[in-house]
C-alpha cells in the first residue's frame, strides 16, 4: 500500500513538473522583448536579409552564401533531426559564433545575451511554424567521443567513409571532387559546390568533433545530405560507434590531432615560407619528389574585392607554398584542393572580368535580391534554405548538395523533378551538367608575385599587382596552356608581357589536388634576385576556371614572405670566441698601454727627485 501511494506520488510530481515546463516553454514572447528584437534586427540584419527577413536584404546580391530566406522555417545549422525546426540555442549559437568563412560575423562581442535572445525570437516571427506546438523540435543527444586515434580513424573510418558512400561527392580523399560533383544541383538548378572536408575550421556549423557529429546526424534538410543519426548501423551504440570514425577520418584528412572534443580547430596559415637549400641540379621531371623534404606553408586565399572585377565568393580557400633552391636555381611548389580541372578554355591575368552585375546578366541571373530566382545563392547565417541557388556556404564551409523537392532521401518524398540523391546518383531527374554559363570558358591558373626590385625599406608594391612607382614581376601559369608567362605589372590595368625568360613549369593533378612547379634563376636580369639569408616579398593568385575566375576575378593573398634559408650555417662558437679574442686583445694592449704609462710616470717622477 505504502509502495503503490509512493509511486503516485512521484507520478504526480513528474506530472506536475512537465506541465509546469509545458507551460513556460509555451508562454508568448513580451512585446518589449520583440520591439528590442526587431531593434537588434534592423542595425545588425536588415541589410543582408531584407526588412521582412525573405533574405532580400540590399546587399544579398553581392554574398555568396547568400543571407538566409528566414521566412521558409527550413534551417540547416542545427542540433535537431533532418526537417526540424532548430531549438532556440541553435540560432543563439549562430548570432554568438557566427558561420565561419562566411558573411555572417560572430556576435558575441557585439550584443548582450539579452539582445541575442531578443533577436532571436523576433526572427522566429518570420515563419510560422515556430508557431505550431506540434512542431517543438527536440535536440539529438550526443555522445561522449572515444579518445582520438588516427590509426584507427586512417583505417576504420576510411573503410566506413566509402561504405557509406561519401567519397562519391566528397571525393575518395574528401578534397570535393567526387565524381558527381560538378554536376551537384539546388532544387532551382543551380550548380551547388561540394565539402572539401580537408579543412574543417572552415565548416560552418563548427569543425569540433562534436560539431561534426551533430551535423553528419541532423544532416541538411531539403538537400541530399541526409541525417546519418542511428542510420550507420542496427544499434544506436555502434551507429555512433561507426560515426566517429568518419568524424575523425576527417580530422586524419586535415593532419590535424583535436585539442578536444569542443575546440574548434585553428586554421594552420603560415605568413613565412622558407626555402632550403638543395645541394643537386632542380630536375624538374622528378617533379614532386624534389619538395619531399622542404617544409610546407599553408596561406589563405580571400577574394579580390577591391577594383572592378570583384570576386566576392572565391572557391579556393587556401594554397601551400614549399621552396628549395641550390647555387643557380630556385623552386616553388604552389597546392591547393579543386573540385575539376579546367583546362580547355583559357585565362590570364590581364583577361578583362566583366563587373558583377554585367556577369549576372550575361548568365542570366536576377539582382537586387530576387531570393527566390536563379539568382540566389543557398546557405546563410542560419542555414535555412531559400530557394535562393547557389550556395557555397554549408556546414562544411563550401556550397551544400541541394535535391530538386523539399523532401530529402530520408524525406516522405523521393525527388524525381532534379538533382541528385542520397548517394549524389542521378535518380531519373534531369539536371544541367555543370554551372550556369558556357562550360570550360576559363582555365584554371595560379601566379607567383615578386616586387621587381628589393625593397630598401618597409614599403612594397601596392598587392594588387603593384603600381606605377613600384612594379611587380608576375610568373604566371595557365593550367591548360602549354607553359607559364612572365609578366611586369603596375596594377591591374598596365599588365605587358616580360621582355625576361618565363620560368620553366611542371604541372599535375592527382585526387583533387593541383601542384605547380616554378623554377627560375636565382639571378635574373631586370628581375629580383634571391639572395641567402634574405626575406623576399612574395604574394599569390589563384584562378578557378569552374567558377568563372579571370583577370581581376580571383583568389589572393597579400604579401608574405619567403626567407632563403643560408646553405651553410655557421656555427656559433666560431663568432663568439672570435668576437672574445678581439675583445681580450683589446683589453691586453690598453692594459699595456696603461702600464708603460704609468712606469714613465714613475720614472720621471725618481728621476725629478734625484735632481
Amino acid at each position: 500500500m505504502a509502495g503503490s501511494m509512493m509511486r503516485r506520488s512521484i507520478l504526480i510530481v513528474f506530472a506536475l513538473t512537465l506541465l509546469l515546463a509545458l507551460s513556460m516553454s509555451a508562454q508568448p514572447v513580451s512585446a518589449q522583448d520583440l520591439e528590442l528584437g526587431k531593434k537588434v534586427y534592423d542595425k545588425w540584419c536588415e541589410q543582408c536579409h531584407g526588412m521582412e527577413g525573405a533574405g532580400d536584404g540590399v546587399v544579398a546580391d553581392r554574398l555568396k552564401p547568400r543571407p538566409r530566406d528566414f521566412t521558409t522555417g527550413k534551417y540547416k545549422v542545427r542540433s535537431t533531426l533532418t526537417g526540424e525546426l532548430p531549438t532556440d540555442e541553435d540560432l543563439r549559437m549562430a548570432v554568438r559564433r557566427g558561420l565561419y568563412y562566411s558573411s555572417m560575423p560572430a556576435f558575441n562581442e557585439a550584443l548582450s545575451e539579452a539582445e541575442i535572445d531578443a533577436v532571436v525570437q523576433y526572427i522566429k516571427t518570420f515563419s510560422p511554424d515556430f508557431a505550431d506546438p506540434e512542431l517543438t523540435p527536440t535536440p539529438i543527444t550526443i555522445p561522449e567521443p572515444p579518445p582520438y586515434d588516427a590509426e584507427w580513424a586512417a583505417t576504420e573510418g576510411k573503410k566506413i567513409y566509402e561504405e557509406t558512400g561519401c567519397g562519391r561527392c566528397h571525393g575518395e580523399t574528401g578534397r570535393g571532387d567526387g565524381g558527381t560533383a560538378p554536376t551537384l544541383v539546388d532544387d532551382w538548378g543551380n550548380h551547388v559546390r561540394i565539402a572539401d572536408l580537408t579543412m574543417p575550421w572552415t565548416f560552418r556549423g563548427g569543425g569540433s568533433r562534436k560539431d561534426i557529429y551533430k551535423t553528419m546526424s541532423t544532416g541538411f534538410f531539403g538537400t541530399p545530405m541526409p541525417g546519418f543519426y542511428g542510420n550507420l548501423a542496427a544499434t544506436q551504440e555502434e551507429s555512433d560507434k561507426r560515426m566517429w570514425a568518419i568524424v575523425d577520418y576527417m580530422y586524419y584528412l586535415a593532419n590535424i590531432e583535436p585539442e578536444s572534443n569542443d575546440a574548434m580547430p585553428e586554421a594552420p596559415y603560415k605568413n613565412l615560407v622558407t626555402a632550403v637549400p638543395f645541394d643537386e641540379d632542380l630536375d624538374l621531371s622528378r617533379g614532386d619528389e624534389l619538395f619531399a623534404d622542404a617544409p610546407k606553408a599553408m596561406f589563405p586565399i580571400v577574394g579580390q574585392i577591391i577594383e572592378p572585377g570583384r570576386n566576392f565568393y572565391p572557391s579556393i580557400y587556401a594554397v601551400t607554398a614549399q621552396a628549395i633552391y641550390n647555387d643557380d636555381d630556385i623552386a616553388f611548389r604552389l597546392t591547393w584542393n579543386d573540385m575539376r580541372d579546367e583546362v580547355s578554355g583559357t585565362n590570364a591575368p590581364d583577361l578583362q572580368a566583366a563587373l558583377f552585375d554585367e556577369e549576372l546578366a550575361a548568365l542570366g541571373l536576377a539582382t537586387t535580391g530576387d531570393s527566390g530566382d536563379a539568382g540566389g545563392d543557398d546557405g546563410d547565417f542560419w542555414g535555412v534554405d531559400d530557394g535562393g541557388g547557389d550556395d557555397e556556404g554549408d556546414f562544411w564551409g563550401v556550397e551544400e548538395e541541394e535535391s530538386g523537392g523539399d523532401d530529402d532521401f530520408w524525406g516522405t518524398e523521393e525527388d524525381d523533378a532534379g538533382g541528385d540523391d542520397f548517394w549524389g546518383e542521378d535518380d531519373g531527374g534531369s539536371e544541367p551538367a555543370g554551372p550556369t554559363g558556357p562550360d570550360f570558358e576559363f582555365n584554371d591558373a595560379v601566379a607567383l608575385q615578386f616586387p621587381l626590385t628589393m625593397p630598401t625599406g618597409i614599403r612594397k608594391p601596392y598587392f594588387l599587382f603593384g603600381d606605377a612607382q613600384n612594379p611587380v614581376d608576375l610568373w604566371f601559369r595557365d593550367l591548360g596552356a602549354d607553359k607559364a608567362a612572365s609578366y611586369v605589372a603596375r596594377g591591374s590595368a598596365a599588365i605587358a608581357p616580360s621582355e625576361g625568360e618565363p620560368p620553366e613549369t611542371v604541372v599535375s593533378r592527382v585526387d583533387g589536388e593541383w601542384s605547380v612547379i616554378f623554377k627560375r634563376r636565382r639571378q635574373g636580369r631586370g628581375t629580383i634576385s634571391f639572395e641567402e639569408g634574405e626575406f623576399v616579398p612574395i604574394a599569390f593568385s589563384v584562378w578557378d576556371g569552374f567558377n568563372r575566375e579571370r583577370g581581376n576575378k580571383r583568389g589572393l593573398t597579400g604579401w608574405r614572405y619567403v626567407f632563403i634559408e643560408p646553405m651553410e650555417e655557421v656555427a656559433w662558437q666560431a663568432p663568439v670566441a672570435k668576437t672574445f679574442g678581439i675583445v681580450l686583445l683589446l683589453e691586453l694592449i690598453v692594459i699595456g698601454l696603461v702600464r708603460r704609462s704609468r712606469k714613465k710616470s714613475a720614472v720621471a717622477a725618481e728621476a725629478a727627485a734625484t735632481a
